[in-house]
This record gives C-alpha cells, structure tokens and sequence, in this order.
C-alpha cells in the first residue's frame, strides 16, 4: 500500500513564494486523497499493491481496465505530486545541472519553454522537463497523468492545477510560475538525470 510521503520541510519554508497555507492544503488534503483513492482502487489486487508506482504507471496498459483510470488520476497525483515536493527546498538552489543549459542553451532559456508550456496548459494539468534516452524535452500533460505513461522519464515538473497557487496568486497563473522557479532544488534534478 502506498503512504503520503513527509514534505521534509515546513509547509511555510517556501514563503514568500508559495504560502503555508497552499502548502498544508495541498500536501495533507489533495496529495493524501490521491493515496487513500490508489490505495481503494488497488484493494482487489493485491499483486498490484506490492509494485513501485513507478512500475505501476509505465506498465499502465497492463493495469486492469475496470482500474485502469483511477490508477491514471490518482496514481499520477501521487507519484506527479512526490516529485513536486522533492523538486522544491527553502531558498532554491543555483547548481543547475551541464546537461540543462547544453540542452537548452541557458537556463532562462529553460524557464521560458517549461513556463509557457505551463501558462498555456488549458485547464488542470503539468508542465514538464523529461529525460527520454539521452534527450531532454519540455512538454505538458493533462490533469495527473504521468510522463512515465509516454515512456519518458519526469525530472522537474511545475504543478499547475489551482489548487497549487489560487489561495495566493488567485487567477495569476504566470504570477505563482515566476515565483515558483526561486524554491526549485536543482540538486535533486541533478540526481534525477543521473539515473
């Protein structure tokens, strides 16, 4: 079964840019319903229970189709939402990893491409920087699903449903982006293009 993973931080650590409140509601109310809805979708199939989300979400065609789109939703929230938490740390961090600003040239660069594949992202949904192979690609995709459901691997990706900004930045989606690129922990996203 799977548990609500600890922020590992306080909820106000990120302020100014994302407030405490934002951050309580967000981790203890809409991540922790993502995890009780993959746990119940999951009950029937106790072979399932035991694989890593990650296994789960990239083998989702073989996932039983009367679960299928409950694992999709919330199974995505869950492992989009993990990789949200640990994407982010008080004060940010400057170590932007070679193959970013190889890839992309600069990394302003980078924050232009993912901020506009945010902003533009109709509805609810995610803006990601993904390793596929040995390239690295910005897109977007709808409400939770995953990258790893296209065979692409996520290493950074900006949460841009409303309930991640509207208490403080209310309909200023660009607003909450802008400030979202000062709490990025560029060490964890070092890791993740390792692996």
């Amino acid at each position: 079964m799977f548990a609500l993973p600890e922020l590992g931080y306080e909820f106000n650590a990120l302020e100014p840019h994302i407030d405490a409140l934002t951050m309580e509601i967000h981790h203890g109310k809409h991540h922790a319903a993502y995890v009780d809805k993959l746990n119940t979708a999951l009950e029937k199939y106790p072979d399932l229970q035991t694989k890593k989300i990650e296994e789960l979400l990239s083998g989702i065609k073989d996932v039983p189709e009367d679960i299928r789109q409950a694992v999709i939703n919330n199974g995505g929230g869950h492992h989009n939402h993990t990789l949200f938490w640990e994407s982010m740390k008080p004060g940010g961090s400057q170590n932007v990893p070679e193959a970013v600003t190889k890839t992309f040239n600069s990394l302003e660069d980078l924050k232009a491409k993912m901020t506009e594949a945010a902003i533009n992202r109709f509805g609810s949904g995610w803006a990601w920087l993904v390793k596929q192979g040995e390239s690295l690609e910005v897109y977007s995709t709808a409400n939770q699903d995953s990258p790893l459901m296209e065979g692409k691997n996520p290493i950074l990706g900006i949460d841009v449903w409303e309930h991640s900004y509207y208490i403080k930045y209310k309909w200023n989606r660009a607003g909450y982006i802008e400030a979202w690129w000062n709490v990025v922990n560029w060490d964890v996203v070092a890791q993740r293009l390792n692996t």
